[in-house]
């Protein structure tokens, strides 16, 4: 089977990215992940699915539901579990020109197939001198759940995006996940592609451009969800969610935030970010996961490099340097634009409790976005001030 399917032509990375049209229809995130399966399973049949339960059982979040009827046990393929041992043979499948889809019941389980993703599927390309592609996507749940305790609640956006050689994804709404997942399965180098999944039920409108199937977004180009003039919000996955909701409790206090949806951790699509910036002159970055190392350390530091030159005591005062030192991206290029420090919202930095109400605790609120953007705008007490 793998022999035949080796021989068959491969189609284009990535389709024209066309113009978003008006909403025609409602679609969960699970459709949208399982038709995006089904679409690139039908067009390319060197894509096949293999992991724990993605056949039989029809996935553990129901994202693989009928395609084992569809497509047969041979391009389905049910694992024992041993996330080292399906991960290696996925890897090797890649080698040979195949398209694997690996899933993870939960990312946290990739930590038993983390050698395979680093060493060999994101390293290949560079250490055969481009002579290997790995064409491999890695998909599954990423995050917190809801009482699953702190050994399946972590956050790896910042783990797999530290590492050369991977692409890394992590969808927002219904569209995001369609077109992201199409581009990840159609891209010829390895894919980690981070679902959430408390947001597999949740319904998104869709367009008919999103339905159609030679739809796709392109890997590396962020998407601003609702335009504003007074602080940027940054947020991948669930905290776009937030950040929307946020945007409305600000827009009630004469506040105009812009939230842009990262949809891509690398490769960062750090054009966007520094434009809105420049226009807002204030930025609060929102993530799940630890707050050391995190996505939103390397958003915050990129922008202060071009404009450094700037004098930082006009700027707000001397002593808020060391304060922006600790990230990358914005403090880079943007560093003389802003006008305030910029605002970090993560997890707290420490494993994910139990209980319910530490839980909570534990991962951002919408309330935390709002505060940290009014704390930018100069319109609460600093949080030094309240400590």
């Amino acid at each position: 089977m793998l022999r035949a399917i080796r021989n068959k032509s491969i189609l284009p990375a990535f389709s024209a990215v066309r113009a978003f049209s008006s909403s025609a229809k409602e679609m969960t995130i699970r459709e949208a992940l399982n038709t995006a399966l089904d679409e690139e399973m039908s067009a390319d049949p060197k894509v096949f699915l293999m992991g724990e339960e993605v056949g039989e059982y029809q996935g553990a979040y129901k994202i693989t539901k009928g395609l084992l009827d569809k497509y047969g046990p041979e391009r389905v393929l049910d694992t024992p579990i041993t996330e080292a041992g399906f991960t290696g043979i996925g890897v090797g499948a890649a080698y040979y020109g195949l398209k694997p889809v690996v899933e993870f019941m939960t990312f946290n389980f990739s930590m038993q197939a983390i050698d395979h993703i680093i060493n060999s599927a994101a390293k290949s390309n560079y250490m055969s001198a481009g002579q290997i592609s790995v064409p491999i996507v890695f998909r599954g749940p990423n995050g917190a759940a809801a009482g699953v305790g702190a050994q399946h609640s972590q956050c790896y956006a910042a783990w797999y995006a530290a590492c050369p050689g991977l692409k890394v994804l992590s969808p927002y709404s219904s569209e995001d996940a369609r077109g992201l997942l199409k581009a990840a399965i159609r891209d010829p180098d390895p894919v980690v592609f981070l679902e959430n999944e408390l947001l597999y039920g949740e319904s998104f409108p869709v367009s008919a451009e999103v339905l159609d199937s030679s739809f796709c977004l392109p890997i590396g180009k962020a998407k601003i969800e609702r335009e504003g003039k007074d602080v940027t919000i940054t947020a991948f996955s669930k905290m776009v969610g937030y950040a929307l909701k946020a945007a409305e409790i600000l827009a009630k206090e004469g506040i105009s935030a812009e939230i842009i949806n990262l949809r891509s951790i690398r490769p960062l699509d750090r054009a966007t970010i520094n434009a809105s910036v420049r226009k807002t002159n204030r930025l609060v970055t929102v993530e799940e996961g630890f707050p050391q190392h995190g996505v939103g350390a390397e958003i915050w530091f990129s922008s202060l490099h071009c404009l450094f030159s700037v004098q930082l005591v006009n700027s707000w005062k001397y002593t808020n340097l060391l304060h922006l030192l600790n990230s990358t991206s914005v403090i880079e290029e943007s560093f003389g634009y802003l006008d305030a420090p910029v605002e970090r919202i993560a997890g707290a930095d420490v494993p994910m409790p139990y209980a319910a109400n530490l839980e909570r605790m534990a991962v951002p609120q919408v309330e935390d976005i709002v505060r940290a953007a009014k704390r930018a705008c100069y319109r609460s007490v600093p949080m030094a001030a309240t400590a």
